[in-house]
Formats: C-alpha cells, sequence, structure tokens
C-alpha cells in the first residue's frame, strides 16, 4: 500500500454513505463502500421525479442523491465497485481546474486494470453526451474516466468539492445491463425501450473480480 494514504472500509445504506462527512482534518482518505442494500442514486442535478417512485418500491429499491453530478447510477450489493478518495486541499495531487482534476485518478485506474491484462484507456477530452446521458451516468463520459479500446465506460468518475477537499466518486460494474436501472426512471414505454438500446453499447462491465481489483487500486495510488 502506497504511504500516506488512510484506507477504510464502510458497510451502510448507499444513503448514510453519500451522507458521510469528510474527514476533519481533510487526508488522502479511501473509503470501500459496502453497500448493504440496493439503491438509485440520482446526480444532484437530478430533480426527484427523475425516479419511478412506484417501480423503485416494487422493487425493494431505495432512491437517494448524491452530492456530486451526473446521472442516475444502480447501486446493487455484490455487482458494483464503489470507491470514494479524498483529497485534501493543497495536496500534490488536488488540481485547481476541475476538468484536470480527474486524470491522476483515471491513469490510476489505467494502470490497475493494466495490471490485470483488461486494457484501458482515460478519457482526456471534454465531455461526451449522448441522448441518454443527463439521466443515466454511465450513458455519457467526462474527463478522467475509463473506457475499453471501444470506448465503452468501465470506471465513472464524479467529484464533489469544497473548500476542504475533492471527494472522487468511482464506480466499476460487474456487468452493465441497462434495462434494470432504465426500469426504475420516470419513462414512458417507447423511451425505455429507446434508452435500453442506445445505452448498451455506451458501458461494459469490467471483466475480473471486483474485490481483487479494488486490492490492486489501492496499491497503485500514487
Amino acid at each position: 500500500m502506497p504511504s500516506g494514504w488512510v484506507v477504510e472500509e464502510v458497510a451502510g445504506s448507499p444513503g448514510a454513505f453519500h451522507a458521510r462527512a469528510l474527514p476533519v482534518p481533510a487526508v488522502r482518505t479511501i473509503w470501500l463502500a459496502r453497500p448493504t442494500e440496493a439503491a438509485l442514486v440520482l446526480g444532484s442535478a437530478q430533480p426527484p421525479a427523475a425516479a419511478d417512485g412506484d417501480a423503485c418500491a416494487r422493487a425493494g429499491v431505495a432512491v437517494v442523491r448524491r452530492r456530486s453530478g451526473g446521472g442516475a447510477v444502480l447501486v446493487e450489493p455484490g455487482r458494483l465497485l464503489w470507491v470514494d478518495v479524498v483529497v485534501p486541499a493543497g495536496d500534490p495531487l488536488w488540481e485547481a481546474d476541475v476538468g484536470r482534476a480527474f486524470l491522476w485518478l483515471g491513469d490510476a485506474w489505467v494502470a490497475t486494470l493494466a495490471s490485470h491484462g483488461v486494457p484501458a484507456q482515460v478519457h482526456r477530452g471534454g465531455l461526451v453526451t449522448t441522448p441518454w446521458s443527463r439521466v443515466v451516468c454511465f450513458g455519457g463520459l467526462g474527463t478522467g474516466e475509463v473506457t475499453d479500446p471501444a470506448g465503452a465506460k468501465l470506471i465513472g468518475i464524479s467529484q464533489r468539492r469544497t473548500r476542504e477537499a475533492t471527494r472522487f466518486q468511482c464506480a466499476a460494474l460487474a456487468a452493465w445491463e441497462p434495462a434494470p436501472l432504465v426500469a426504475l426512471l420516470s419513462l414512458t414505454p417507447d423511451e425505455r425501450s429507446a434508452a435500453e438500446q442506445d445505452l448498451a453499447s455506451r458501458a461494459a462491465g469490467v471483466p475480473m473480480d471486483l474485490e481483487a481489483l479494488a486490492v490492486s487500486f489501492v496499491r497503485h495510488l500514487p
């Protein structure tokens, strides 16, 4: 493990994890989330009405909101690797430019995947929007996020910035299946069908054990 990082495993509901306060004083911190229940996590700019409350209730899926941007993510125990990375302001890894702030983290993920024989690359351009990118996190592509060679997103990253620190939220999926997520959104049947078709090739599952990926990621931190 690289020196200078505090690593914690945090089990609990997705809502409680998103509400978790930053360490005081802020230090380099890794939180390995262990969700204990399913949740549809909306981005900070999405209205509550983006979720189909009745569909979520029938599926036993909580609806929560994160403070970082992007579209919705379906969190299910054992089907997603969720890692938060806290970097204090003034740290050598902290970057004032919001876009460039992601790049070192994307590079760390690429190095991690490469060590397991999984080819990947960091998206270094600007925001790539698609018809469903404002609705579904894995439907678009932001600076610093990680894709496979074909351009499908493997690692989604968002950030929340305060005066004290930047909190990056990273997600890798065991498999990319847009239908269960789309079924929980407030969409018409035609919109759901269109969303499923468009989103099918936008992302991909990481072809390796997610627990092994988590351990390796910590080892590849700068």
